[in-house]
């Protein structure tokens, strides 16, 4: 057997098993919920606990081996870390389904399941070189652009819950702008390394901040004046936040100017206000925001949901009322925007804090993914798709928690729905293919290590 540079080395077996292990532990803990939830509602383990086990560990297997041979070299922590939370999310919209949630169906969400891993597969086949991305940079800012702004149309959009947001495809619907924030990253991602040494110049300095010139202001206030026209015409701040954040976060790693990030801050910030006395549904959210307990709006039911959610956590406490012993079907919405609720209060605030600790793991590995890219556009789209992860799980947790006012987004895995569980999968393709280029050793490591291999056997 010869080796050559070219020729891809899996990683050792000892660590392709220790990922493999990490994998089987992650279904067992959904499964072992899945369990808890059937023995706390009926006194008996769920009848079709085998065929979600099954199903679940099958699909898990599948991307595992997708990975294991066309991304061989990539974090072996990704594919775990998303199955406990997707699992877990599975878990808490059956047992909905279970308490009488009429929405909630956890076979669906399976079957979406089913699809994002189709979708993780596809990607991964078809973008041997993420690389290649960058040649696409304006060609995917226009289509980012047109998917964000669809919903607009006229026959296709369609308003729902007050946000006009989706599109009516025959009997189906789908959220467009969950794939227009992975077309724009990629935009931004090759905009901004084209065009950071003129975004890094300063003109003058004021108290401790470099301000940038006049003149370089366009992209922040056209990408300001979107995500406004987004907030405004649409009804959907979640998007327009998660668009205008992720555009500045991305700014800011590009050039390190932090007044990329206070200017940012600012017009967002001013116009959301100028918005919320111009507009009325931005007007009510920040009522809502402000005062959730007002009788008026809750009786109105503009704050009800919110109320419900927060008597949910209340009621769960530090560690929760127990999985199928709670009420949280009493939460509207609480298979898709108030998942996090939902799951609050029969996991508690340990729950919580161990969920968001995945998350934040995830996130971590993301960002470590970047650090170590060999080039400055794999660094920009690494950092862009980390911090979309983490900024929509704090805009959702936020607005949940009422920490920020309540937008439309979902939590990212596990609420109910497909048009952001299968970008989300796509998005964590793209973070698996990043992180094998990241992490491939030098052609003559490889080669080395190759030579070891054949020797042993």
């Amino acid at each position: 057997m010869s080796v050559t540079g070219d020729t891809p080395v899996p990683l050792p077996a000892k660590r392709r098993g220790a990922q493999l292990v990490m994998l089987a532990f992650a279904v067992g803990i959904v499964m072992a919920a899945y369990a808890n939830v059937g023995l706390a509602i009926d006194g008996e383990v769920p009848a079709g606990m085998l065929t979600y086990g099954l199903g679940l560990g099958g699909l898990m297997l599948l991307a595992y081996l997708v990975l294991a041979k066309f991304a061989p070299w990539a974090d072996p922590l990704i594919l775990p870390l998303v199955t406990v939370i997707n699992g877990i999310g599975l878990v808490m919209i059956y047992r909905l389904e279970e308490g009488g949630s009429e929405l909630a169906s956890a076979s669906t969400q399976l079957l979406w399941t089913a699809a994002g891993i189709v979708m993780f597969t596809v990607t991964l086949l078809v973008l041997r070189d993420h690389r290649t991305l960058q040649r696409i940079t304006y060609t995917a800012g226009f289509v980012g652009l047109v998917l964000l702004v669809s919903p607009l149309l006229p026959f296709i959009g369609q308003d729902i819950n007050g946000a006009r947001i989706w599109l009516k495809l025959g009997p189906a619907s789908l959220q467009p702008a969950e794939f227009a924030k992975l077309s724009l990253v990629v935009f931004f991602a090759g905009y901004l390394v084209a065009k950071r040494d003129v975004l890094a110049l300063a003109s003058r300095r004021l108290l401790f901040i470099d301000l940038p010139r006049a003149r370089d202001l366009g992209p922040v206030l056209i990408t300001w004046a979107i995500s406004l026209g987004v907030l405004v015409l649409q009804k959907d701040l979640g998007s327009s936040l998660l668009l205008f954040g992720t555009f500045i976060a991305m700014l800011y790693i590009a050039t390190q100017r932090i007044s990329w990030v206070l200017i940012g801050v600012l017009l967002f910030v001013g116009g959301a206000l100028v918005a919320g006395q111009i507009f009325d549904h931005v007007q009510v959210r920040f009522r809502a925001y402000a005062n959730p307990a007002d009788p008026e709006l809750f009786e109105s039911g503009v704050s009800y949901q919110l109320m419900q959610g927060l008597f949910g956590l209340g009621e769960g406490g530090i560690l929760g009322t127990g999985l199928g012993q709670g009420h949280p079907e009493l939460i509207p919405l609480s298979f898709s925007d108030f998942i996090f609720a939902a799951t609050g209060e029969e996991l508690g605030l340990t729950g919580l804090m161990a969920l968001l600790m995945i998350y934040a793991l995830l996130v971590e590995r993301g960002l470590r993914m970047s650090l170590a890219a060999r080039d400055p556009f794999s660094k920009l789209l690494g950092g862009g798709l980390s911090f979309i992860l983490a900024w929509q799980t704090f805009i959702i947790v936020g607005g949940v928690t009422n920490l920020i006012p309540l937008t439309g987004l979902v939590t990212p895995f596990m609420s109910q729905g497909g048009s952001a569980l299968l970008a989300n999968w796509i998005l964590i393709a793209l973070l698996v293919r990043m992180s094998d280029a990241a992490r491939k050793p030098p052609p003559q490591a490889i080669q080395d290590e190759g030579l070891t291999q054949v020797l042993q056997r």
